[in-house]
């Protein structure tokens, strides 16, 4: 059974950094499209970046270099890099999976079929 299961989240202090994980239990990432998504209350849940099986990377246009996406398939794991925090950075971060090995379509959550909980990152203003 395919579960995915974020950690790393919590506080975070302005200027600094947190380390994101996903562990993808019963998944090949190899032939999954892989995403993180966030989602600040009331609004709509939002795509961060995506890697698809062959580690091939897109980017929201509104990371500019702040977020790094990365994977390690034989750890079954995700992970987001998340530098110069902002208070604005302050959501609900989702790991994702489709069961396509592309990442077509833009890093749209309606097209991702499983999920994990979600993790909650506090940046103090």
């Amino acid at each position: 059974e395919v579960q995915l299961a974020e950690s790393g989240g919590g506080s975070g202090e302005a200027g600094g950094s947190l380390r994101l994980s996903c562990v993808a239990s019963e998944l090949n990432l190899n032939s999954h499209c892989m995403g993180w998504f966030r989602q600040f209350p009331g609004k709509e849940r939002e795509g961060i970046a995506d890697i698809d099986g062959r580690g091939r990377i897109t980017y929201n246009a509104f990371v500019k270099g702040r977020f790094t996406i990365s994977k390690d398939n034989g750890q079954r794991t995700l992970f987001l890099q998340i530098n110069s925090l902002k208070s604005e950075d302050t959501a609900v971060y989702y790991c994702a999976a489709r069961r396509s090995p592309y990442c077509a379509g833009g890093i749209n959550p309606r097209l991702y079929e499983h999920w994990g909980p979600g993790t909650q990152v506090t940046v103090a203003s």
